[in-house]
């Protein structure tokens, strides 16, 4: 094991036990803090696997540079399977339609056995969609004729998922929602790739590589405005909530550096050929990408809090995202099947 492997696992263990802390101390807290983690941290193995498939199906050196950086985050999809135990069994604490005696509208989908029978779908979709990208790799690459499928299998699966997860937080209703959330995974997962493939991926590949993340940054933003230009001129009370709570005060602010972050420093950053050939220029742009994920997953969920009106931040929030954080830094060091020496050395790209 080397000694990223074994920092980023003492940092993951700090923060589990840090998260086990905050459970016992404020478990009206807690489950809310550990939902933003899970969900931050799971748009990156889902959103390394569509881009994966999408280049499947397009060709390109961009795909060849980003590869080992987006195979490991496929691998680390089983870390996903015991974090999800702990929001299984604190759902009334989360969703407002699993409370006892709860009369939700569309109370035939939402509802406890529901929610965990398609949660066990998703999972049985992903893991065999993660089992066909790994096994094709080791066997020559050949995913071509799987992909199509499976990006649809993959799109509808994860739409579902983000609904469940994190829309039903609120009585909010969003076509675009899962859009924008998947724009979201493949801009967080293209951008950790970039950051490992930065030591070997020559010139020409991180242009490449540089011209796709400025592609995606602008995706998801006009997503993303658009969902707030349709709720802010419709002015529904069933949506208008979900805003105010988002943009006032605290939280308005964490949304400014949101848009900074995500949007306004990225693409100006990569506008320029000679900036996206930067290692640290790209590396700059990666990481605030990865950096306002993390804040985004706080301010799509906190706010829905029945304590919102006073929630922050809090070290229980640092805590969860400490421990899947130090578990991801850890997974990325040990490569997972993939030497380290595959992931550093120079590709044919």
């Amino acid at each position: 094991m080397s000694r990223a492997e074994r920092n980023g696992w003492i940092a993951g263990g700090v923060g589990l036990v840090l998260s086990l802390f905050g459970w016992i101390l404020e478990p009206g807290v807690s489950p809310h803090a550990w939902l933003a983690a899970v969900y931050t941290w799971m748009l990156w193995p889902l959103g390394s696997m569509a881009v994966i498939l999408a280049h499947a199906l397009t060709g390109g050196r961009w795909g060849e540079a980003a590869r080992p950086g987006l195979l490991i985050g496929v691998s680390s999809l089983p870390l996903l399977l015991p974090a999800m135990v702990p929001l299984l069994c604190t759902m009334p604490v989360l969703y407002d339609w699993a409370q006892a005696g709860a009369h939700a509208p569309n109370g035939f989908y939402l509802n406890p056995p529901a929610f965990a029978a398609r949660g066990v779908l998703y999972l049985l979709v992903w893991f065999g969609l993660a089992l066909v990208i790994l096994a094709s790799e080791r066997r020559g690459g050949v995913l071509r004729l799987f992909a199509a499928p499976g990006l649809i299998l993959l799109a509808v699966s994860f739409s579902f998922a983000v609904i469940d997860l994190t829309m039903s937080l609120q009585d909010f209703t969003s076509t675009i929602y899962p859009m924008t959330e998947a724009a979201s995974a493949g801009l967080l997962a293209l951008s950790v790739a970039i950051l490992i493939s930065l030591a070997f991926a020559d010139e020409k590949a991180r242009d490449d590589l540089g011209k796709l993340l400025l592609a995606l940054v602008v995706l998801w933003t006009y997503l993303d405005f658009m969902q707030l230009l349709i709720v802010w001129e419709s002015d529904l009370a069933s949506d208008g909530p979900y805003y105010l709570r988002r943009t006032d005060g605290y939280w308005g602010g964490v949304m400014a550096l949101i848009e900074i972050g995500r949007f306004a420093v990225p693409f100006f950053l990569l506008l320029s050929p000679r900036g996206r050939r930067s290692k640290r220029v790209l590396g700059v742009a990666c990481v605030l990408v990865v950096a306002t994920a993390i804040l985004r997953g706080w301010w799509l969920v906190l706010p829905a809090a029945h304590h919102a009106a006073g929630r922050r931040i809090g070290w229980i929030d640092l805590a969860a995202m400490l421990a899947f954080g130090g578990a991801s830094f850890a997974w990325i060091a040990r490569g997972d099947g993939l030497s380290v020496s595959v992931v550093r050395r120079p590709q044919n790209v």
